[in-house]
């Protein structure tokens, strides 16, 4: 009898690709592929750039089909890969220049966003809570270097620490605020990249 995947529930569908059954692959494929990408789009703003993250999260799924067996729904599974690989491209480009000016460039196109509205007070609330659980040390430097408007060598005369020393507390802060708020919006994590570009050079 030939497999008719409109008549499986996503259950099956996941056992037949831990099987390696391909048919059932292409099935997700197609039922995933529109929302995901439309995710993606909202993060990189590049739909180069998004459909190549969806084309890496289904390699990764097939190249791990093994595990499977092991799920228990699709939609948690592949939304989670998703958000790490759209993390990752985040990260990707606050370590090339070039690559954050273009995303700089495309944030700034006229385009509704469908799947999250960013409120400002909400972003910023947000910042503050996830600035309040650093350690005070930490906190200090950041707040000199982004309330008071100190540069790293200004913040190290005052502190008595190294300009280096400065520099890599302000990178460690900046790491933690984007992880914090891509726990709760990996928008929200996109604009404070965005505005907080200075941070990168």
């Amino acid at each position: 009898m030939e497999f008719n995947p409109s008549s499986y529930g996503e259950r099956e569908l996941l056992n037949r690709m831990a099987a390696g059954d391909r048919i059932a692959f292409h099935s997700l494929f197609e039922q995933y592929r529109i929302p995901l990408f439309s995710f993606a789009l909202e993060i990189t703003r590049s739909p180069v750039d998004a459909e190549d993250i969806v084309q890496e999260i289904f390699i990764k799924i097939w190249e791990q089909r093994n595990r499977l067996a092991e799920v228990r729904e699709a939609r948690p599974y592949i939304y989670a890969m998703a958000r790490n690989h759209t993390f990752d491209w985040l990260q990707k480009v606050a370590r090339n220049d070039q690559l954050k000016d273009q995303l700089w460039a495309n944030s700034h196109q006229d385009r509704p966003v469908t799947e999250e509205q960013v409120d400002a007070r909400e972003s910023q609330r947000l910042i503050e809570e996830a600035v309040s659980r650093l350690s005070p040390a930490k906190q200090q430097v950041f707040r000199l270097s982004r309330e008071a408007g100190l540069d790293h060598q200004q913040i190290a005369d005052r502190l008595g620490l190294s300009k280096s020393r400065v520099k890599n507390i302000l990178v460690e802060c900046l790491q933690f605020i984007r992880y914090y708020l891509q726990q709760h919006s990996p928008l929200l994590a996109l604009v404070y990249c965005l505005a907080d570009r200075s941070f990168f050079h």
